[in-house]
């Protein structure tokens, strides 16, 4: 495999790199093989779902180079244009909605929260979703699952609603006004009363996710507090 170029982007636990014209590598950091991921990527953008394409992964599956998707994401054009914030919102939920009326391959891991044969991103938020010049494209599919529909918009929710927000008293007040006028947005495409049935589930997987932070986990139980099944 050629050289890559340079460094444009860093996740939780890869590298992006410039990998010649219209191509990116993402390389791992901590050793874990992207084979899997490449392999539901090309699953899933055979069947229409928008996800950048794979070229190619190296023997170890730690190098994986695929196409270069020119854009912002989600979380950054919210951050420009709040007054589209329903519009992003309503477009996440439609992502989800789109996903899982694909059938997931019998090779996924199951999800948590019950049987289901629905293909589940379990990590769809802004972050990941990239705004290209030809519509959203979704990118980390490290934790596509096999499942439950609603515990993937369980995991959005979860994920959206006690992520850590940064910055002065002010902009995270703002940030947090903000996050709960896109999450109504966001969750109104569902039934609230279903994703309750699931929630326990999903708090419980996530919780022991190691890049979640004590403050974060807190939030999560004092979420699932006001919104258990009864």
């Amino acid at each position: 495999m050629e050289r890559p170029g340079k460094l444009i982007a860093e996740g939780r636990d890869s590298n992006i790199y410039e990998f010649g014209h219209g191509k990116v590598l993402r390389r791992s950091r901590n050793g874990r093989s992207q084979a899997n991921e490449a392999k539901i990527m090309q699953h899933v953008r055979a069947r229409g779902f928008p996800t950048p394409e794979v070229f190619s992964v190296s023997d170890d599956g730690l190098d994986m180079v695929m196409a270069r998707v020119e854009g912002r994401t989600m979380i950054d054009a919210l951050s420009v244009q709040p007054w589209k914030m329903r519009h992003f919102a309503r477009e996440l939920s439609r992502l989800h909605v789109s996903l899982h009326r694909l059938d997931a391959p019998e090779w996924l891991p199951a999800a948590p929260g019950g049987s289901g044969d629905s293909l589940l991103h379990m990590d769809l938020h802004p972050l990941n979703v990239m705004l290209s010049n030809e519509g959203p494209v979704v990118l980390d599919w490290a934790n596509a699952s096999r499942g439950n529909p609603l515990v993937d918009v369980a995991a959005t929710w979860v994920l959206l609603a006690c992520a850590e927000v940064t910055g002065s008293h002010l902009e995270t007040l703002l940030a947090r006004v903000g996050r709960t006028y896109f999450l109504h947005a966001y969750l109104g495409a569902f039934s609230k009363i279903e994703l309750e049935t699931v929630l326990s589930d999903v708090v419980e997987w996530k919780r022991r996710d190691p890049h979640m932070s004590a403050s974060e986990i807190q939030r999560m139980h004092a979420l699932l507090e006001r919104h258990s099944a009864n």
